[in-house]
């Protein structure tokens, strides 16, 4: 169980990761207001979502204690990046205030992750 645990969490580093990269590559057409939402950011949260899921049920099926509220702070900021990258997807530039608010929350979220014991 130990190492599908582990694949999973491996999966949902590499969602974190798009999700950022995402990010951090439009950074500097973001401050010339022409920055977008990549179909890498909606993927590498979608990603996260279906192997945090996955994580939390593999944990819960391994008798592991799960933090239930630092899982469903977690979720709650994935889904606002989720539905925010969903809804702007396909639109030609990004509202400054709205591509920073996704990125702020995806960092949010990997010091929730990390800090929160």
């Amino acid at each position: 169980m130990d190492v599908l645990i582990n694949v999973f969490v491996a999966l949902h580093i590499i969602g974190i990761g798009s999700l950022l990269g995402g990010f951090l590559t439009q950074m500097k057409a973001m401050g010339a207001g022409t920055a977008r939402f990549s179909p890498a950011m909606l993927h590498g949260a979608l990603t996260m979502l279906i192997t945090g899921v996955a994580l939390v049920g593999l944990n819960q099926a391994d008798d592991q204690a799960v933090n239930n509220v630092k899982i469903g702070v977690k979720l709650a900021v994935l889904v606002v990046i989720l539905a925010l990258v969903y809804v702007k997807r396909d639109d030609e530039k990004a509202d400054k205030g709205l591509f920073a608010a996704v990125g702020g929350l995806t960092v949010a979220n990997i010091f929730i992750a990390t800090l929160w014991t």
